[in-house]
């Protein structure tokens, strides 16, 4: 019995002795697969070809898979005094990389932003000690590897640590989540998925329903998100992806983003 992993999104399955039938977050429109086709390979194979690579960017440590696997996001780590969270998932688990990151302190819990991130959320729960997973139950049917330790939270924030909370805004998917990551000394930090996406000028994010496919979100869905956030404080805010973070008035800039977002899409 095999944990197989679709290659192209990178997500893990519950055990089988032969690889699924097919990927159903791949064949979702918000996703595709490969054009040569769906091809799965497992976390032992990827530990062959690949690394861990662990970064600080402006003070947040960000955690990736080089070179580059499925769809290329890193992890983050949001450190506070009363224990740490590891933010979305990376497909590959090392010895190496789990004693890194526990040696910035324990980590009391993984939350994931949405299920194009789920990649191996169990390895990384057992090879934390069995913390537990939060995933917005909205989402609950693109789980793939069920397990005790995910907890499906409902509603529109949990509150995870005394600095760490969950806000669910949709739009890319129902049970879509960022973190907000509240800091003593520092500026707080919306960690955003890709649920808000920093661009290429790191002074603005996107919105979509799908980016490889370039499917835009409406109008009210924008907006939801923009109500979501509206209650929280942050100043910083780190997407999907390496060196995608804006590091001044991140509020301001999320504000300004919608503004031109539903100009942009008005009749």
């Amino acid at each position: 019995m095999i944990h197989h992993m679709c290659r192209q999104c990178g997500v893990q399955y519950a055990a089988s002795a032969a690889p699924p039938a097919s990927c159903p977050i791949c064949e979702d429109g918000r996703q595709y697969v490969r054009w040569t086709g769906q091809d799965w390979t497992t976390m032992e194979e990827l530990a062959r070809e690949r690394k861990v690579v662990i970064k600080d960017e402006d003070g947040v440590l960000s955690i990736g898979v080089e070179p580059s696997f499925a769809i290329g996001q890193r992890a983050l780590l949001a450190e506070t005094p009363d224990g740490n969270v590891l933010w979305d998932c990376i497909s590959l688990v090392t010895d190496e990389a789990v004693a890194a990151l526990s040696e910035r302190g324990p980590i009391k819990a993984i939350g994931i932003s949405h299920p194009h991130y789920y990649s191996v959320i169990v390895e990384w729960s057992r090879a934390l000690g069995n913390i537990p997973i939060y995933i917005h139950e909205g989402d609950r049917q693109w789980v793939m590897r069920p397990d005790p330790a995910i907890v499906f939270w409902s509603g529109e924030t949990r509150q995870i640590l005394p600095d760490v909370t969950l806000i669910r805004c949709g739009g890319h998917f129902e049970g879509g989540s960022v973190c907000h990551w509240k800091r003593r000394d520092k500026p707080n930090v919306l960690l955003a998925g890709d649920i808000l996406q920093v661009v290429m000028d790191r002074k603005h994010v996107s919105f979509m329903y799908s980016y490889p496919n370039l499917w835009p979100l409406n109008a009210r869905a924008v907006k939801h998100i923009a109500a979501a956030l509206e209650p929280f404080d942050y100043g910083q805010v780190y997407s999907a992806f390496w060196n995608m973070r804006i590091l001044d008035d991140g509020k301001g800039a999320v504000a300004r983003s919608v503004e031109r977002y539903i100009k942009a899409i008005a009749d």
